[in-house]
């Protein structure tokens, strides 16, 4: 049996190929459909082995239908056979197992880390699953310069820059920003900017920026700025401000009242933060609080961020489950899933207690490298945080659940007005964009019970060779033949939820009969298909429709479902034209660079921060060029000549 050995400290990766159940040497065919998955688990029990590890059970189709982990996969994995105690929901997943693969690890630990990795790639049927995945931002301080920059980051944190965060979101972030450019001064400019200027810019005229870049203060204060703007997004902010009311307060004997003013300013820009706190948290250094809330079979998960002493923000999660799961049982999973690609604070309050907390607490303290504790505060100002959690939970949960409601209301408003069979799940919008037939780009936005679904949403870079610039037809033919023969080789059976329900294409007749014949290409012959086109001089609500095998018509102004369609044309177009302009940019720099030999990505990079755009490498002399890293005499003159053949 192969092993997968995780590095301390980090998630551990499923490897390329899993181990099957059956034994090391044999390679056992999924059972016939007429056994079912039970006569499957029960050839495989043998040969299971007793030592931690993650187990998955898949399909006749090899998709996972379930991951689960284990301190003694056989004995867990027995508990599979009794299917006559099991819920019907569990009793399915079993019959549909065709094939169960393992991956033993060293520790239990080990097992609830690559668990939650593989939840969060495979996204089986059966777990409970994390459904919103973004990134979180932080404040960033960089390292690299003598002059260090505060600003915002996403993505990865590398060395040797610091990062304070996560911030909820990005209004959170923003607003932090603006205090401590307020309270500290620190430049956000970047670095070309910054070795560029000859005069200060608005942000010092405003008083947001101390103007290092022209001397406006020397490094020595420069440093001690970033000091206390360090120490206060640590949450040693009172101590700072004792400094500056002492020294406020010498300005004014010295009847230096502007200087006393400046200082008054940061004061109250430090006191601002510290009075958006509801609660008084300086016994909460670094916390995050997790606090579920259920009704009407959906779940809301509130995660609070506590930093320092202030509080970054919160995010509402809403986690898919079914109804026999546990409040602990899902919270776990929660954690799990989210602290698989966040790192984990040392203390985390939740409102219920996961089932495997010391599970928990090992496997996240390996993954972060420091001591996690996972509590469950009982009374005092704690307890408060989670009740306040716990609040913010029901009433997020109560919103969506109108929310919901009223989208169900449109949804049902479309399926009227078009002759639907049932109400539509899935509906997706089509535009295109481009100028003069260039850089044209296809859009599909998505919508379904829950609202905009922008995760679902698909760009398509237009790739027919000798498509007429312009040519929206071919455009269309082009993004329908790839989204459907996609969802024909990913999704066959339509059981995953890829197929959409009804599709809206914002053109006329001619787009439709397009798209039809698109799809009667490939054998589809049960998408229905709505047009929408402008009405005369582009007046909204004289939009007509247009259905295959039906007359043009027109809805009447206030039609409940005529606000809602055009809601959903906008929205497809503002996508349409972000995913051209988005493109139209990146081809300008590469027409710009790409064609000078010896001009890869890195050197590309770093002229392009050096001079700021294409524009200003090609005003650049041949010694300006030649003092950028990586860029030799001979190859700033071909540069140079590359711009100025003439």
């Amino acid at each position: 049996m192969k092993t997968s050995k995780a590095q301390p400290g980090k998630a551990p990766k499923a490897p390329a190929k899993s181990t099957p159940a059956a034994g090391e040497n044999s390679n056992p065919k999924p059972s016939p459909k007429s056994n079912g998955g039970l006569a499957v688990i029960s050839e495989a029990l043998p040969s299971l082995p007793t030592s931690p590890g993650v187990y998955r059970m898949l399909n006749e189709k090899g998709d996972a239908l379930y991951v689960g982990k284990a301190k003694n996969i056989k004995k867990r994995v027995v508990s599979y056979t009794r299917i006559e105690s099991m819920p019907i929901r569990l009793q399915r997943m079993v019959m549909a197992t065709r094939q169960l693969e393992v991956i033993t690890t060293h520790t239990e630990a080990e097992a609830l880390l690559l668990e939650s990795n593989l939840i969060k790639r495979l996204k089986p049927r059966y777990n409970i699953l994390l459904r919103d995945d973004k990134s979180f931002a932080y404040i960033k301080i960089t390292s690299d310069h003598n002059y260090p920059r505060i600003l915002k980051h996403r993505g990865a944190r590398k060395p040797p820059h610091d990062y304070y965060g996560p911030f909820a979101s990005a209004g959170a972030v923003n607003q932090t920003l603006t205090t401590l450019q307020k309270a500290f001064l620190l430049r956000s400019c970047s670095d070309n900017v910054f070795d560029n200027r000859s005069r200060p810019c608005l942000l010092y005229q405003i008083k947001r920026c101390c103007a290092p870049c022209v001397g406006e203060i020397d490094h020595a204060d420069y440093a001690d700025l970033i000091r206390q703007s360090r120490e206060f997004l640590d949450g040693d902010s009172t101590e700072i401000q004792s400094d500056l009311s002492a020294q406020m307060d010498e300005a004014s004997k010295n009847l230096d009242y502007e200087e006393a003013a400046g200082l008054r300013d940061r004061i109250r820009a430090l006191a601002t933060v510290q009075n958006r706190q509801d609660i008084n948290l300086r016994s909460i250094d670094n916390t995050d609080v997790i606090a579920l809330y259920r009704a009407g079979g959906q779940s809301c998960i509130q995660i609070f961020f506590f930093r320092g002493g202030q509080n970054f923000g919160n995010r509402a999660y809403f986690p898919s489950h079914s109804a026999e799961d546990e409040d602990g049982s899902i919270l776990e999973a929660f954690v799990g899933q989210f602290y698989d690609t966040t790192p984990a604070p040392r203390s985390i309050f939740v409102s219920h207690m996961p089932p495997s907390r010391n599970l928990l607490n090992e496997a996240l303290s390996i993954k972060a490298e420091h001591k996690v504790e996972i509590l469950s505060p009982q009374r005092g100002g704690k307890r408060k945080l989670v009740d306040h959690a716990s609040l913010n939970a029901k009433e997020a949960l109560g919103r969506r659940m109108a929310e919901s409601s009223a989208q169900r209301k449109l949804l049902e408003g479309l399926s009227e007005t078009f002759d639907l069979q049932s109400i539509p799940k899935r509906v997706e919008v089509y535009d295109n964009s481009h100028i003069s037939g260039t850089n044209m780009v296809g859009a599909m936005i998505v919508t379904g019970p829950m609202g905009f679904e922008k995760n679902a949403y698909r760009k398509f870079n237009i790739k027919t060779v000798g498509l007429a610039p312009g040519d929206d037809y071919g455009a269309m033919r082009e993004i329908f033949t790839r989204r459907f023969a996609r969802a024909q080789k990913e999704d066959p059976d339509k059981q995953k939820g890829l197929w959409p329900d009804l599709v809206i294409i914002d053109g006329g007749q001619g787009q439709l009969s397009t798209v039809a014949q698109s799809l009667e290409g490939l054998g589809i012959d049960d998408v229905p298909l709505v047009a929408i086109s402008k009405g005369p001089d582009r007046t909204a609500g004289r939009e007509q429709f247009h259905m295959p095998n039906r007359s043009s018509f027109k809805l009447a102004p206030a039609h409940p479902a005529l606000y809602f369609l055009q809601r959903l044309r906008d929205e497809a177009h503002r996508f349409a034209i972000t995913a051209h302009r988005a493109r139209r940019a990146k081809d300008i720099v590469r027409s710009e660079l790409d064609g000078i030999h010896g001009i890869g990505s890195r050197r590309k990079r770093a002229l392009l921060h050096r001079f700021g755009s294409a524009k200003g490498v090609s005003e650049a002399g041949v010694e300006d060029l030649s003092t950028v890293d990586g860029i030799s005499a001979a190859l700033a003159k071909r540069i140079y000549d590359h711009f100025h053949a003439n």
